[in-house]
């Protein structure tokens, strides 16, 4: 987009999310692919159910999206294409999902 209006743009903003969130989410103990493009980070889904996994962590305020949904069954897609502070207020949430899970 900023090709065509002309402008620069900051990717750094989206390297930080990205890096933040696969740190966080590796030190709880989820197994992540860390991304090289795009906005969004897949998961995965540490019970055999993806979509069920995006239910349970509706509960912490989590939205994820189940893997299957993009003929990927087993992960779910987080976006980080949101601002840092969302993405470091996550991250405990994420912890209480892991213990929930039994991965810490």
């Amino acid at each position: 987009i900023g090709r065509c209006i002309d402008a620069s743009t900051d990717l750094s903003y989206y390297d930080r999310n990205r890096n933040t969130l696969y740190e966080g989410l590796t030190k709880c103990g989820f197994t992540c692919q860390k991304p090289e493009g795009a906005f969004y980070l897949f998961m995965k889904s540490p019970i055999e159910d993806d979509k069920e996994f995006a239910n349970i962590a509706k509960k912490y305020n989590i939205l994820i999206v189940p893997g299957s949904t993009f003929m990927c069954s087993g992960f779910v897609r987080i976006a980080y294409c949101v601002s840092y502070e969302t993405v470091v207020n996550s991250l405990p949430k994420f912890e209480m999902l892991a213990k929930e899970l039994g991965l810490k």
